[in-house]
């Protein structure tokens, strides 16, 4: 356990209660310094990482294959972002990691309706780029 991020780092999203989890893309090199933990959104399971890690088959575009180990992974997530350094990554770190981000947002007491736009302003304008990851978010409530 290293601690958590610094609250103004790059690609920092400070979730309502204050936890801190970095968001990124896998395709660009990976900043300084490195996670304590990474939950990584991707169609085939990626290189093992000497960080603790979890994996969620999740096609780029698209939503998990998995629902229930998706919700699993988000709480671990979420849990780990109290003390750790936590790392949430796709591809190209806006579509997959800004819905995932919108869902731990939910996780920590937003409305989902509202998760979204507070992912957009806090994190990448353009996260969770698919009508279909929205309703994910908007519904994430009800099974997170």
């Amino acid at each position: 356990m290293s601690g958590t991020w610094e609250r103004d780092a790059p690609d920092v999203l400070i979730l309502p209660s204050g936890r801190l989890v970095r968001g990124r893309g896998l395709r660009s090199a990976p900043p300084e310094p490195a996670p304590d933990a990474g939950l990584y959104l991707l169609a085939k399971e990626p290189a093992p990482t000497p960080w603790a890690s979890r994996w969620v088959r999740w096609p780029d575009f698209w939503l998990p294959s998995d629902r229930v180990a998706a919700v699993e992974a988000l709480r671990w997530a979420w849990r780990s972002a109290q003390d750790d350094r936590v790392e949430v990554a796709c591809g190209g770190g806006v579509g997959r990691t800004g819905t995932a981000l919108a869902c731990l947002a939910v996780m920590d007491g937003l409305p989902a309706r509202a998760a979204v736009a507070y992912v957009r302003e806090g994190y990448h304008r353009r996260a969770v780029e698919a009508p279909w990851q929205r309703r994910y978010v908007e519904r994430f409530a009800a099974t997170g």
